[in-house]
Order: C-alpha cells, then sequence, then structure tokens
C-alpha cells in the first residue's frame, strides 16, 4: 500500500531524520512541513507553514489530499510549562484539523514525548524510567498532546503512537535541543584554541549514568509505528539501548576529534561559548565550512541543562523490544559515525 507521509517539523533534528529515512523507503512520498523550506531535503517535497496559524494551514494544505501518515516533530519553545503546552497542542490540532478533513483515509500518527515525561526535568526521577510509571503534576504538553490525540480519535480509524527519546543525537541547523553539535562545535572550538577537551559539566553529571537517542533509530521506530498493529495506541521509549558514564565516554570523544583531555571543570558554555562567533567565522573560512551562522549552530543553554544533570537517567525499553521494535546502537559507535558526517558535511572541519 502507498504510504503519503506528512512530516511536520521537517528541519529540527528529528524530523529531518524521519523524513531522510521514509523518503527512500518503497511506495512512499514524503512531505515536509516547516516555517522555513531552507536547507533542502533530498527526496522531500517542503511546504512553509506556519502551524500557529489555523487560516495559513488551510491554505496550504487543504489540497494535499490521500495523506495515510503524520510523523508530527514541530515544537514550540516557551518559558513556562502552561504555554509549552497551550501552543504545542495547538499547533497539532491545527494540522489534525485540516488533514482529517482532506484526507479521510489517515491512518496513523507519530508524535514525540521525552524524558519530561517522567521528570527528567525537574530532578532525579525512577530508573528504570517505564512507560507505565505515573505522571507527574500538571501541565505538561506531552501528557496534554496524547489526551487531544485520544479524545479526538474515538470513533475514527487512525491511530496515534508516543515515542519518548532522550537527548536526540542527529543533525539540523537550528534546532534547540541537539547534543550532538554542541560537542562537536564544543570540541572544535577547544582544539582551534589548542586546549584540552573539558568534560564541561558538574561532577556529579560527568560519573551519572546517561543515555541518548540517534536520530535515526528514531526515524526506524517512527516508520515501525506507523505500520505495527502492536504500536497501535501505545507509548514506547526508544533510545540506542546502551547506557553510559561521562567519564568514561569523555576520553573516547576526545580521541575522536584527536584530542587531548583534562579533568572537567564547571563551565557553563551560555556564558563561556557565546563570544566565538568571529573565532567560528574565521574557521569556517579557514576549513571551507558550510556558512551557517554561529547561534544556529549549536544550543549552549540545552549543552549546560543536559552536563547538569547530576541523577541517573535511563529508560527501559523492553516494551518497544517485546512489541517488535529492535533496531539498537553502540553509543560510542554512533557518535564516530555523527562526527565523521558532521566532517564530511562541512559542519565542523576535518580531524
Amino acid at each position: 500500500m502507498k504510504r503519503k507521509i506528512i512530516v511536520a517539523g521537517v528541519h529540527g533534528v528529528i524530523g529531518r531524520a524521519a523524513a531522510l529515512h521514509l523518503s527512500v523507503q518503497p511506495d512512499t512520498e514524503v512531505i515536509g512541513l516547516s516555517r522555513r523550506t531552507d536547507p533542502s531535503i533530498p527526496g522531500v517535497e517542503t511546504l512553509s507553514v506556519d502551524l500557529l496559524d489555523p487560516q495559513q494551514v488551510q491554505a496550504r494544505l487543504a489540497d494535499v489530499k490521500d495523506v495515510t501518515h503524520i510523523v508530527f516533530g514541530a515544537y514550540i519553545e516557551k518559558q513556562t510549562a502552561a504555554e509549552k503546552s497551550e501552543y504545542n497542542v495547538a499547533i497539532l490540532r491545527n494540522l489534525l484539523d485540516v488533514v482529517e478533513v482532506a484526507s479521510l483515509g489517515l491512518q496513523h500518527v507519530s508524535f514525540y514525548q521525552g524524558g519530561k515525561a517522567y521528570g527528567a526535568d525537574l530532578g532525579p526521577f525512577k530508573t528504570p524510567a517505564r512507560e507505565d510509571d505515573p505522571r507527574l503534576m500538571p501541565p505538561n504538553f506531552y501528557y496534554d498532546q496524547e489526551d487531544m490525540l485520544r479524545q479526538r480519535q474515538v470513533g475514527k480509524d487512525w491511530a496515534f503512537t508516543a515515542l519518548r527519546p532522550e537527548a536526540v543525537c542527529g543533525f539540523a541547523v537550528g534546532n534547540p535541543m541537539n547534543l550532538l553539535t554542541v560537542i562537536a562545535v564544543y570540541a572544535a572550538i577547544s582544539k582551534e584554541l589548542g586546549i584540552p577537551l573539558r568534560f564541561p559539566g558538574t561532577q556529579a553529571a560527568y560519573t551519572a549514568l546517561y543515555q541518548v537517542s540517534s536520530a535515526d533509530i528514531l526515524a526506524q521506530a517512527a516508520d515501525w509505528a506507523g505500520t505495527s498493529p502492536a504500536a497501535r495506541n501505545e507509548i514506547f521509549n526508544i533510545t540506542n539501548g546502551d547506557y553510559f558514564r561521562w567519564q568514561h565516554m569523555w576520553p573516547k570523544i576526545a580521541k575522536m576529534f584527536d584530542m587531548d583531555w583534562a579533568d572537567p571543570i564547571p563551565m557553563p558554555l551560555a556564558t563561556y561559548m557565546t563570544d566565538k562567533a568571529r573565532l567560528w567565522a574565521s574557521m569556517a573560512a579557514r576549513y571551507n565550512l558550510k556558512p551557517i551562522p554561529y547561534d544556529l549552530i549549536a544550543s549552549w543553554p540545552f549543552g549546560d541543562f543536559i552536563f547538569a544533570s547530576g541523577f541517573d537517567n535511563i529508560s527501559s525499553t523492553i516494551k518497544a523490544r517485546q512489541a517488535g521494535f529492535h533496531p539498537c546502537i553502540d553509543t560510542e559507535h554512533m557518535l564516530e559515525q555523527q562526527f565523521a558526517q558532521l566532517r564530511a558535511d562541512r559542519i565542523i572541519p576535518g580531524v
């Protein structure tokens, strides 16, 4: 059966990886939605649309017929939890309002939650986190999107799946939550300055157990969820499948950049890295890097948040495995591959 898939937030790290993966699958057409159309994604038709504007969504998508699947990776960052719920529920609702009318054969909606569903942003939480752990005090936009979908699908044929990654690693320009480019740009600048690679977070974070999610693994999960009966109306933790401590991973990352490493020291990246735009511009010219504005290539506050999380962050992926989703990757291997891709794409200098 031919699939026609809308990927919302196609220029984000999650959406981009999903679109790239889905676009090369047999009998699959992918339409990417974003407020901007550049950079282009091979094999993906991209439409510029502001999902927060219902009239614009209607005007841009009313003629997009026969959509079978939605992969919803769009996100709007706001200061308060209540605002996040208001805005992020609205953009999902606005999209469904149009697609459900124009595409009566809609089959599935995949959307993304994350560690905030377990309180990872608040402090130490029960580990390993399981999908059936009780909810936290609202508001939480993950819960509100899920509740809206559950209510909306009553009496309809389409289903949904919620995927819960942690610290997604992949490449996208201007993505506010991308650990890969934080590490890569920080390492490249440290190397340019001739200083060793230091872990910039707390000692507690340095020794805690942590996990990440490859954007490619997450893309495979969205593909699987859209076709598997076992994923219908379910929630799944999706991570690489392994755990690590930065104290053991950091020397390996330094080696990947052919650098020395030194003892960690708490150093807020949002303080010490925001003045490096001129240095990065000179590096881009010297190493023939793509001209990506410095303020779009890495989010230093996000790096500070991750590197200050001084408690174990572990999710159980047993439910996904039992339901039939088995892809996994060794995180060290993933980082090697992704750093190599960033070099090949001229995002960071070669080793």
